[in-house]
């Protein structure tokens, strides 16, 4: 898969001032882990069950479409997203950085680029990752308390930091990640190895779509 250009003929990409991150999926690997956490809590909370064998089909839904096809209603979702955060935290040691991605933020870092996190995850699970797998590159860690709150989080962070949206660039593996920088208004580089199939996320037209994290590193440089 050819990823989507990072420039139009003709034009040169403007260097996003900070590039912000999902992080289940697109930095930490936790689909497997994640994967036997929702059926864990399928028997608790009584909905169904996702086989290993359904993983890929589920990957090609939007996260509605998931959660009406685990047969989860929608008043049940937040105490079942803490939950999830709970039993993750407890498993934070079995999660591991997507393969590339430490070296691809090193070095993005180092390229003059701010550094975000913009995640649905507690920051208490994610600075125990990143601690635990020595990545300090991050300059904050923002969480949406909401599974479909990133959008709120997204208009924080352009007041906060003082940047336009397009000086944002979103990296997330989400259809959901879409949706929300497409309502803010932030650019937005979708990943295909996380939760959601290529297919799924191309179907939204992300600006750019990115098949392997060494990728990322063609993203224009801004100087400090």
């Amino acid at each position: 898969m050819n990823p989507l250009p990072l420039e139009k003929p003709g034009e040169a990409a403007p260097a996003p001032e900070i590039l912000l991150f999902d992080f289940d999926g697109t930095v930490a690997d936790t689909l497997i882990v994640a994967h036997g956490i929702l059926n864990d809590m399928s028997a608790e909370f009584g909905f169904r069950s996702l086989p290993a064998e359904e993983i890929e089909t589920a990957r090609m839904m939007g996260t509605r479409e998931f959660i009406r096809h685990l047969g989860i209603s929608n008043w049940r979702v937040p105490v079942i997203v803490r939950r999830g955060l709970q039993l993750l935290h407890e498993r934070i040691d079995l999660i591991e950085p997507i393969p590339g991605i430490p070296d691809v933020l090193a070095e993005l870092h180092g390229g003059g680029h701010r550094l975000g996190i913009l995640t649905s995850n507690s920051e208490e699970n994610v600075r125990d990752f990143l601690n635990r797998h020595d990545l300090p590159y991050f300059d904050f860690i923002r969480t949406s308390s909401k599974l479909f709150g990133k959008s709120r989080e997204m208009k924080r962070i352009i007041r906060s930091e003082k940047v336009s949206p397009e000086g944002i660039l979103y990296i997330g593996d989400e259809t959901r990640d879409i949706e929300a920088a497409r309502e803010t208004g932030l650019r937005m580089a979708a990943v295909t190895w996380g939760y959601n199939s290529e297919t799924a996320l191309s179907a939204l037209n992300p600006d750019h779509l990115f098949s392997t994290p060494a990728e990322l590193l063609d993203i224009p440089r801004k100087s400090r």
